[in-house]
């Protein structure tokens, strides 16, 4: 039912709706934009010169690096986990279904820095591990390989979380009708599942991946923040504002909030993208020569 079908004693007064959109406003420009505009101010705050020597400083740049490899190592495993998991919770009824779901769930649900604080207890020097990989040389913990780790736990749910919901609304007719045509697991899966799913799970890795880039609480119990060695972005933000380095700190904050930014463009084109799909599905086709409007199937 639309606006003006709206019966009288549901339609809000214009003043109503006026002031929730001034209170909207309002809370995004304090908490949002004011902040934003912040950073880029004091990052450009000492002209550019300044800036562009806090980004190519060497541990800026190792921060920078180990950042873009940890999102690059933990955002395919995710995306593999989350189609995998959604998979399996919506296409198959087995014991433990519900459990597993609990699990997806957990990170949402712990602190990440209780995260960093269980690796290091199983892999710590004095962890349930440590023992047995000191004695062969393996270095987790204050490691990347326990950066990777963490980064991992924090994010794996956003993928499985953003399929799931979509496939359990998709159902399974157009599986079980490829299946009676004779088509493979492998054939169903690149061929029908995918396509339907495929706004979603670049949906999920987007938001995957900004995690991944922006985590904080769990790498830093876990990396030792050892300077060119350990440290992301965010850590490397922290230290220098520890030592009163604030334009170089808000230099380096600077390109978390572009990616913040291009994050948020990126995920209203794919949710404008797939709502026009969407739209355009709903609207049938005549074709010339039909009985009836054929609506069209969205690949």
């Amino acid at each position: 039912m639309s606006a003006p079908d709206r019966p009288a004693h549901l339609t809000e007064p214009r003043w109503v709706r006026g002031v929730l959109l001034f209170i909207a406003l309002g809370f995004l420009a304090l908490f949002l934009l004011v902040p934003l505009a912040a950073v880029f101010a004091e990052a450009f705050r000492k002209g550019w010169a300044l800036y562009l020597e806090a980004i190519v400083e060497p541990d800026a740049w190792a921060a920078i690096r180990l950042t873009l490899l940890v999102a690059a190592i933990a955002l395919p495993v995710n995306l593999v986990f989350g189609v995998a998991a959604a998979w399996a919770i919506t296409k198959f009824q087995f014991r433990g279904k519900q459990f597993l779901i609990t699990l997806i769930d957990l990170p949402f649900s712990v602190s990440p820095v209780v995260a960093g604080l269980v690796f290091v207890l199983l892999f710590g020097s004095q962890g349930w591990f440590g023992e047995w990989l000191q004695a062969h040389d393996i270095k987790i913990v204050y490691a990347v390989p326990g950066i990777i780790l963490a980064t991992l736990f924090v994010t794996f749910p956003f993928v499985a979380r953003e399929l799931i919901p979509l496939m359990q609304a998709q159902g399974s007719e157009e599986e079980q009708a490829a299946l009676t045509l004779g088509a493979s697991g492998w054939q169903i899966f690149w061929r029908v599942t995918l396509p339907n799913i495929k706004w979603g799970l670049l949906y999920g890795a987007i938001l995957c991946n900004a995690r991944a880039m922006g985590e904080f609480g769990a790498v830093s119990v876990v990396s030792g923040q050892i300077r060119g060695l350990t440290n992301t972005m965010t850590l490397h933000v922290e230290i220098l504002y520890n030592e009163y380095q604030y334009s170089a700190a808000f230099a380096v904050a600077s390109l978390l909030a572009l990616l913040a930014l291009v994050t948020l463009v990126a995920k209203n084109v794919v949710e404008w993208r797939n709502a026009r799909l969407q739209q355009n599905a709903d609207q049938p086709v005549e074709y010339p020569g039909a009985a009836v409007a054929i609506k069209p199937a969205v690949a």
